[in-house]
């Protein structure tokens, strides 16, 4: 059993870089340096850390709504340098919008046990707010720090960081 969990959605290089296939613009470069210093302060205290790494199939039907991106085993779809997972910390491929699906996100958080789970990444209003949608399901209680958060589209940003806090119960800080 751990105290905390860090989940740490989607840093990569398709979504971070801005010669990325999905760039989220300057937004999701800003919020880098804030995901580190978290990241660092959970490995610290001896959280569990899971990242999330969208990986597509090239063929994957997700390409009829947003542009190509993130194809398993591409650079495009590896966690940015500045964040490199630890050994034995968790990195789970997933090719949906929420961490649980098709994944062992729910079976990793079920054998830690976490009292607490935050999240940080990108998009906010994509698979940052279906992840915590499904921590919510599980009733897992969870912090989504705004400024480690980011999207490619501000109003929806903010429209996420609201249905959040007010239909999840997470809290927002």
């Amino acid at each position: 059993m751990v105290k905390s969990a860090l989940i740490v959605v989607d840093m990569l290089n398709d979504f971070i870089d801005e010669k990325g296939a999905l760039y989220c613009g300057e937004t999701a470069k800003d919020i880098v340096p804030f995901v580190r210093r978290r990241l660092e302060a959970h490995r610290q205290a001896g959280s569990l850390v899971i990242f999330l790494q969208d990986a597509h199939a090239e063929d994957d039907l997700e390409f009829e709504k947003f542009p190509k991106h993130c194809v398993a085993g591409t650079r495009g779809s590896r966690i940015i340098d500045e964040l490199t997972p630890y050994d034995g910390e968790h990195v789970l491929p997933k090719t949906r919008y929420s961490g649980f699906y098709g994944t062992d996100l729910e079976k990793i958080l079920a054998a830690f046990g976490p009292e607490e789970v935050e999240v940080v990444g990108v998009c906010t209003s994509i698979c940052v707010m279906d992840t915590v949608g499904g921590l919510a399901n599980r009733d897992y209680r969870t912090t989504v720090p705004a400024a480690g958060v980011a999207d490619f589209d501000a109003e929806a940003h903010r429209f996420a960081l609201q249905r959040m806090e007010r239909l999840y119960g997470a809290r927002i800080q």
